[in-house]
């Protein structure tokens, strides 16, 4: 039979769309109903995935700035297509693993938006001259040099953004570090392109209230503008003026001077993006199937077959650990039970308990919804995808660095 489509890309005005499918099971796997599969099993929701990928186009292209989707989430190249512009990109990446299989995808314009260690280089090159626009990221002069001294080694012209800091959470110059235009200087005179400025609001994080991540995608864009007009000032064209992520894409209002907002998680929607405000529990495409194997000898929690190693040992919120704990659980349609949650993970067990933990039998099916969708996620090589309620096929995920 022929293979059921996955939907279409951005719905934002006239963005391009397109058509993709799902690896379809041959006829032995198109039988199997989630009472058949095994466990632990990442399932998707292909209309949740829908919806929160429509969401976001729709909201960025309402403020006339373009989306650069940050693909390590997904890792999977159907996804991809969903949620860029075009099937060629633009397109965010966090390993070179991934820059490789999404280019083999025919994703031409990427970002490697991590700091270019100098023992990934040649990999940057090679994916270069195959005709693969990527660009690299760094914020130190020591960093430039190798660049240079190795594109001169190898006769290379790379593409370099500058990191800057927004927020004092992890990498970056501060926007009005002289080092700014001395890095771009050794750069360009080193023969390579100095193509911009790229920051990240990772302290969105932190922040417990909608009003203080809107304050902060302020913060992140006038960092990202003020560094861009330095560098303007010192003869760098700087073309691209990139900010991002998933809290500041959805709360922040004016993207004035900014060309690009990188988001990544918004395509799933995880726990932490619930006790954000920037979803609701329900929105969440991800979850993990998972089996009751037992019950503690008090009778107070259920033991299912999901541990660390299939939901991750990340904790999210602090503010909401006590209320979310290692995910939520649903039903095995997916539908929330109110009070449970995953309180407890072993490597592969996990301990279900609340206020009134029924009393299901071994053999139950449940769903466990993520704290953090990319660390769970990574736990698996494929989702099961699931279109109104039904296996509707399976997706690869990219793994490695």
């Amino acid at each position: 039979p022929p293979a059921p489509s996955m939907g279409t890309g951005p719905a934002a005005g006239n963005v391009h769309r397109h058509h993709t499918s799902v690896t379809v099971p041959d006829k032995e796997e198109q039988m199997t109903t989630l009472a058949a599969l095994t466990t632990p099993c990442l399932l998707l929701e292909d209309e949740k995935l829908q919806a929160n990928m429509d969401r976001l186009a729709r909201r960025l292209h309402e403020r006339g700035v373009s989306l650069r989707p940050h693909l390590k989430t997904c890792k999977n190249i159907e996804i991809a297509r969903r949620c860029m512009e075009s099937p060629s990109g633009p397109a965010t990446v966090s390993t070179l693993a991934e820059a490789e299989y999404f280019a083999a995808g025919g994703v031409h314009d990427i970002c490697y938006a991590v700091g270019i260690a100098p023992n990934k280089l040649e990999r940057v090159a090679e994916l270069r001259r195959r005709g693969i626009d990527l660009s690299v990221v760094l914020d130190n002069e020591e960093s430039a040099r190798l660049l240079v001294d190795f594109a001169r080694q190898r006769d290379c012209r790379l593409a370099v953004l500058l990191e800057i800091d927004c927020d004092g959470h992890r990498a970056g110059l501060r926007p009005d570090d002289p080092r700014l235009t001395a890095i771009a200087a050794l750069l360009r005179d080193g023969g390579q392109e100095v193509r911009g400025v790229l920051t990240h609001a990772g302290s969105a994080y932190d922040l417990p209230t909608t009003e203080a991540i809107a304050a902060l995608a302020v913060q992140e864009c006038a960092a990202a503008n003020t560094a861009a007009r330095l560098l303007r000032e010192a003869g760098f064209p700087c073309p691209v003026v990139s900010v991002g992520s998933t809290p500041t894409a959805f709360f922040g209002e004016d993207f004035s001077g900014i060309t690009e907002v990188r988001a990544g998680v918004y395509v799933f929607q995880d726990l932490v993006m619930a006790g954000l405000g920037v979803c609701r529990p329900e929105d969440l495409a991800l979850s993990v199937l998972t089996t009751v194997i037992g019950r503690q000898s008090d009778g107070s929690a259920l033991i299912i077959d999901a541990g660390w190693m299939a939901l991750s040992r990340d904790t999210g919120l602090p503010w909401k650990r006590e209320e979310f704990g290692y995910g939520l659980v649903c039903d095995e349609a997916g539908k929330l039970i109110p009070g449970l949650r995953v309180t407890e993970t072993n490597q592969e067990h996990g301990i279900v308990s609340g206020p009134s933990c029924p009393a299901l039998p071994a053999g139950s099916r449940l769903r466990i919804l993520p704290i953090h969708a990319c660390a769970t996620a990574a736990c698996f090589d494929s989702y099961t995808v699931l279109r109104e309620g039904r296996i509707s096929g399976r997706l690869e995920r990219c793994r490695g660095w």
